[in-house]
């Protein structure tokens, strides 16, 4: 079967922004007008299609990215609307992954908040090119020309206005496009299905004068052709404009923005058509690029040698339905009919249902039953998937987050997906002896659909010990647990999720021999230990030589090292930011081998790093509370208990917030202790009446005061 829609015509994007920017609203608006549901649905009444989860209709936030395709001008556009609490970033960072182009949604009054200013940084890392939506210009305080100055200064990204709002606040009535010089208005009636243009009003000709020529300046540094244009004073055709701002923007030269209020239906319409003008299909973004499996895969070899050859052996697909078959899984998720739908994007060729395809990670086979084509939680079948379609696949049985799926012939491994490690811990025990198997079974499903959700076990007290980004990540998880999945459980009190690290360098040796009748056992190392910088993680290097250790023998060891450091000198607590130097050691011709090397190395390793004057290190967060000014005082005071470090705190007025004139608002940027932001929700409101609110984003680790570390007990233990 022929696919429907050439795949020039393919948009991949996704909407992101800060908690309560407007995203979701603004997908409800993009899926009415494209006449994909026939009913506005409201992210307040629970009746918003992308957020079909009961815990997202109670709470009013999007907790897990929804997927849906809708179609515009003949275009097919494939739409990922993202979360905005951090909590839930995890969903923003594979959704990028995949993802052609975006949406960065910023509210009038806001600005540039802290997560968006994360989901900016997440889709810089991943080159994905992006217009903006500035969103809610009907609220009072709304200010176009603020949000364009904050993106500059806590971006450094170079917006492209295309529109003017005509009015803010109350006196929002529609936007200005300094292209074609038109006035746009929305008609209040039919939900904003209609627009009427016209000419430019008296009040705002020079204010649109003004802008254009900023528009035309801008947009002709990025072309030469179009840059003697218009020094020479000639006429810069519409279509000519188009084309070197849609060059500019795939290059993430210039950023279109665009405004409007999804609430109000207004605007949604020429941000569709933007979508459509600027914002890339598969063809326009490089040949995804990947290795090839035996060399990406290929064993324990070091990873000095790793890198050597990486080089040499990349290899690309083209986004091409005739290139061979090649996918990344992006997402699982659980299915009440299915074992488990996995999220794929097909980066080239063609794929059937019934057809097998190849997982390069767990080097397995594995048949496509079914192919779904998926809007939120609803699916339609299709028999076949084409290079840049993001479909759903069933039957995967193997398949995590960040696998690579290929043809068997012609396999790729494409670059996985990196998360976060967790930073906050809970205890979970069955509630009776039947209903442990089927809790065991539920977290697994969980961590298959969530790679930031791990599962372990407390070597000391044996309680499980579940793990996230943050304190509703885990609530909604557990919740999850109790309703959907129907498992009873007791769950802890919230632990902090510590690490451990050296501040010396220090050297041992470790030795494994043993000898009896039949056989011996040899194995010696010598290593140093050293700490690295903060957020380094680990790092390994062989400074020994054949006649020391056999070359065979050091990539087992780097690997035995490497998981050592799952448990610190200290308390236990994984360790991070060791450097690890294999300086030395000894074998035998006939008695030696990897186990013996292996032991001897953790020995070794274990020695050095209670030798190295081992630290404790606790979660820092940075935090953004907007606060009344007549509360700062307690607020601040709180803080300072709580052992914040408050950076700065800026004065908002009345026409920055939209608040009422009496009520001015203080932002105070900090960073803080996880472990001093429990409950810190209850303690706010108490403080300022229930006017505060506040942000959460994990930052680094630092070392835990020593007056403190010695009550720092181990999670589960209590």
């Amino acid at each position: 079967m022929a696919r429907e829609y050439p795949i020039e015509n393919v948009r991949n994007i996704g909407i992101a922004a800060h908690i309560d920017a407007g995203k979701t609203t603004t997908t409800e608006r993009i899926l009415f007008y494209t006449g994909k549901k026939h009913k506005i649905g409201a992210v307040d009444d629970g009746t918003a299609e992308m957020d079909w989860m009961v815990q997202e209709r109670e709470r009013g936030v999007t907790i897990t990215a929804a997927a849906t395709t809708c179609f515009w001008q003949e275009h097919a556009i494939h739409l990922i609307d993202t979360p905005g609490h951090v909590d839930f970033t995890v969903e923003v960072e594979r959704s990028l992954r995949v993802l052609d182009g975006a949406i960065a949604l910023f509210c009038a009054v806001g600005g540039v908040e802290p997560q968006s200013e994360t989901v900016w940084r997440q889709a810089e890392r991943y080159d994905v090119p992006r217009i903006i939506f500035v969103n809610k210009m009907d609220r009072v305080g709304a200010n176009f020309t603020r949000v364009l100055e904050m993106m500059q200064e806590q971006l450094g990204a170079n917006p492209l206005p295309l529109q003017l709002p005509m009015g803010e606040g109350a006196d929002f009535a529609g936007v200005i496009d300094l292209v074609t010089q038109r006035a746009m208005r929305w008609d209040a009636t039919d939900f904003g299905q209609t627009y009427v243009e016209a000419e430019v009003p008296p009040e705002f000709q020079d204010e649109v004068a003004q802008a254009r020529e900023v528009l035309y300046e801008s947009v002709a540094v990025e072309d030469e052709a179009l840059l003697e244009k218009y020094l020479g004073g000639e006429e810069i055709t519409h279509a000519e404009l188009l084309t070197v701002i849609r060059a500019a923007t795939l290059q993430g030269k210039l950023f279109p923005v665009l405004c409007g209020s999804s609430l109000k239906n207004q605007g949604v319409q020429p941000l569709l058509d933007a979508v459509i003008d600027f914002l890339p299909s598969p063809v326009d973004v490089p040949p995804i690029e990947g290795t090839v499996p035996h060399l990406a895969s290929g064993g324990a070899r070091s990873k000095r040698a790793k890198n050597a050859s990486a080089e040499q052996d990349k290899v690309t697909r083209l986004a091409n339905d005739d290139a061979p078959f090649s996918a990344l899984a992006f997402k699982v998720a659980s299915h009440p009919t299915v074992d488990k739908l996995v999220y794929c994007r097909i980066y080239s060729g063609v794929l059937k249902r019934g057809e097998v395809v190849y997982n390069v990670r767990s080097e397995k086979r594995e048949r496509i039953n079914r192919i779904l084509q998926m809007h939120a939680n609803k699916e339609a079948v299709c028999d076949t998937a084409y290079a840049g379609d993001i479909v759903a696949l069933v039957g995967l049985k193997d398949t995590k987050t960040g696998d690579t799926l290929t043809d068997p012939r012609e396999p790729i491994l494409l670059e996985s997906i990196t998360f976060p490690n967790p930073v906050i811990s809970i205890a979970i025990e069955p509630e009776r002896a039947s209903d442990a198997d089927a809790l065991e079974e539920t977290l697994e499903k969980l961590m298959d659909e969530d790679p930031t959700f791990t599962v372990g076990i407390d070597k000391e007290t044996g309680q499980r010990i579940i793990s996230g980004m943050g304190e509703l990540h885990l609530e909604v998880l557990t919740d999850r647990m109790i309703r959907e999945f129907g498992v009873n459980a007791r769950v802890s009190k919230l632990q902090v999720a510590y690490r451990e690290t050296i501040s010396a360098l220090a050297e041992t040796r470790g030795t494994h021999i043993h000898k009896t009748d039949e056989e011996g056992i040899y194995g010696d190392v010598l290593l140093t230990v050293e700490p690295l910088a903060r957020g380094e993680g680990f790092q390994f290097e062989d400074n020994t030589d054949e006649t020391q250790i056999p070359r065979q023998y050091v990539p087992f060891i780097e690997k035995v090292l490497e998981g050592a450091m799952g448990t610190g000198p200290r308390i236990g607590y994984p360790m991070q930011d060791v450097k690890v130097t294999l300086t030395g050691g000894s074998y035998h011709p006939t008695d030696s081998s990897e186990v013996a090397f292996e032991a001897a190395a953790v020995l070794a390793f274990e020695n050095a790093t209670r030798k190295a004057n081992p630290l404790l290190l606790e979660p820092i967060m940075r935090m953004h509370i907007t606060v009344p000014d007549e509360h700062v005082g307690k607020v601040i005071g709180d803080l300072n208990s709580r052992r914040a470090q408050i950076n700065e705190s800026t004065t908002q007025d009345a026409s920055d917030t939209g608040r009422p004139s009496q009520s001015t608002q203080i932002v105070i940027n900090a960073f803080i202790p996880l472990s001093e932001t429990f409950q810190y929700t209850t303690r706010l409101r108490s403080m300022t009446q229930g006017r505060g609110a506040f942000t959460l984003e994990f930052s680094h680790y630092e070392v835990v005061p020593s007056a403190l570390a010695p009550d720092v007990s181990r999670i589960g233990s209590t």
